[in-house]
């Protein structure tokens, strides 16, 4: 069936709503607006789905959430009764159509007998994890599109570890979604048909979180004298972050305007915390109030950002950077206190700086890599586990999202927040900033330059113009950049990395003599094309100096 068929199926099939039906027929003289919604279904990803919102088989909707949900039902009816029973936590976000998409997952769920626990009202990605886990359910829903801009939104699915599917469980799930052929005609029941299949949350799993995530310090009574602005850009973290503050006695100063759920980010010029362009705003709180440090949570709470007030300026840090700060704050004061494991094991991604590794080393941690997906690491967490062979001690992504304590199994910013929080105090006592203290590892470690840039490959024809691009690299790799030989260049499609117990990935990494590295991959949600650089200098000036003839020879875009 062509795109025109498919246009003209949706326009006319009963299953649709009035609504939807009027939007299409606006469309109708526009082939190339047709071709973009129908020519493709929207893809579930290695991170679930992601998608501007709109009707079509190639935007994001009830029908396609309808369409996802059943193939997820599906699997879990072949799981037998139990899992059923057991049922599916769903959280959402504060985006457009979050709160109708988080009914339209329970009705389905609940049309085939599924049981559904909903959250009374917008809640963040780390407490569905944690409530998946605590109500011993059989798996989990999370409604966002994270730091996308307003028109996007997104699904993301979760196993009973609280993790987002690994491969393995991906593929099952995908291959029953690739049998549902006709989206419209999913039923889904209303709360009142669905009766006690659709169970609402109360505050009782918000308290059973905060007591979690309080119990994760490790300098439970330091000096609580700094100021703190936060912001939740509009989103999920606001009372999560700012409760667990306020009990711990944390003086904490509130973005206003960014504080209140809202659908279009109205006060903040980008909801991500890994642009400078998020921050306007808490500059401006934090020179009146003359702050300490700001911090800020994404849309979903996964992902902080920081940035630290030194010699009279606010400057951000990046996420390898408050990782390795973090990770030095977390591992010297469980040496001094005596509470570090002896087989203590951090996980962090093959595109994060290796700085982090270097920190472990020097308190006899053992670092274990893993591909981008913070459902790898917790992964990873579950064998260690079932082996009872390490312990693990953190756990981070260099994209701004990191894990204290694993009783979540992906990245929680409520947790970083609160050790972020901390460590300032902590340094504070001391005359230091979170600032000082990484340039204290850098003299320790050496210098990394770490840079990102995204490529993004839109239209029709994008998935195919990405998809050159790997080729290219993988086929005609560069031999030296900036004047230092690439030594050796890992491809985790190859029999060679997935032997060393890494999933297939069209990832590609280049490892320089000098000792920095360049990874390419394509993003799981979006048809974005990212490189990561790390480049080692003997100081910062030394590695900035590389950086744009290392991006020259592998930018091939």
């Amino acid at each position: 069936m062509n795109y025109l068929d498919k246009y003209n199926e949706w326009k006319n099939h009963p299953g649709l709503d009035a609504k939807d039906r009027e939007e299409l027929e606006a469309i109708a003289d526009d082939d190339k607006e047709i071709k973009e919604r129908f020519l493709y279904d929207l893809e579930f990803g290695t991170g679930g789905l992601r998608g501007i919102l709109g009707v079509g088989t190639n935007r994001i909707n009830k029908y396609m959430i309808r369409k996802t949900t059943q193939g997820f039902a599906e699997y879990i009816k072949k799981a037998g009764a139990e899992a059923c029973a057991r049922g599916v936590v769903i959280a959402h976000d504060n985006r457009r159509f979050s709160i109708e998409f988080c009914l339209e997952t329970a009705g389905v769920l609940a049309a085939n007998g599924i049981k559904a626990y909903v959250f009374e009202s917008l809640r963040p990605t780390p407490e569905l994890s944690f409530a998946v886990r605590e109500l011993s359910a059989f798996g989990g829903v999370m409604i966002t599109a994270s730091h996308n801009p307003p028109e996007y939104n997104g699904y993301k699915l979760y196993d009973e570890r609280g993790c987002q599917l690994v491969p393995h469980v991906n593929d099952l799930v995908v291959a029953e979604i690739a049998k549902i052929t006709d989206p419209l005609s999913v039923k889904a029941l209303s709360r009142e048909e669905a009766g006690e299949l659709i169970e609402t949350l109360d505050a009782d799993i918000d308290e059973k979180y905060y007591a979690k995530v309080m119990q994760i310090c490790v300098t439970p009574n330091v000096e609580k004298n700094i100021k703190i602005v936060y912001s939740p850009q509009h989103g999920t973290g606001n009372i999560p972050v700012r409760e667990v503050l306020r009990r711990l006695g944390y003086n904490v100063i509130p973005v206003e305007e960014q504080c209140y759920p809202n659908t279009e980010f109205e006060n903040t010029k980008n909801p991500n915390p890994e642009m400078e362009d998020a921050y306007g705003l808490c500059y401006e709180y934090a020179e009146k109030t003359d702050a300490d440090i700001i911090i800020t949570t994404d849309p979903d709470c996964d992902r902080l950002g920081v940035a630290v007030k030194q010699n009279g300026k606010y400057v951000r840090m990046t996420g390898n950077q408050s990782a390795a700060v973090l990770l030095e704050y977390i591992l010297s004061r469980k040496t001094a206190d005596g509470t570090l494991p002896k087989n203590g094991v951090m996980f962090n991604t093959v595109v994060t700086s290796d700085i982090g590794d270097k920190i472990c080393a020097e308190y006899g941690v053992v670092t274990e890599k893993t591909l981008t997906g913070f459902k790898f690491i917790g992964d990873k967490i579950y064998q260690h586990e079932l082996a009872g062979d390490r312990e693990f001690v953190f756990g981070y992504e260099e994209s701004y999202g990191c894990l204290i304590s694993p009783f979540v199994r992906d990245k929680d910013a409520v947790q970083a927040s609160l050790m972020l929080c901390e460590a300032a105090a902590y340094y504070h006592q001391s005359g230091k900033t979170l600032i000082d203290v990484l340039w204290e590892l850098y003299a320790k470690h050496g210098f990394y330059l770490d840079a990102l840039d995204n490529f993004a490959f839109k239209g029709i024809d994008g998935p195919d113009r990405m998809k050159a691009l790997l080729n290219s690299l993988r086929n005609d790799p560069p031999k030296s950049a900036a004047g230092i030989a690439v030594a050796k260049m890992e491809d985790y499609e190859s029999e060679q990395m997935i032997s060393q117990g890494f999933p297939s990935s069209n990832v590609l990494r280049f490892i320089l003599e000098d000792g920095s590295w360049v990874a390419v991959r394509p993003s799981g949600t979006e048809p974005k094309c990212k490189f990561y650089f790390s480049i080692r200098g003997e100081d910062k000036a030394a590695a900035e100096a590389k950086l744009p003839e290392i991006k020259k020879a592998f930018e091939r875009v």
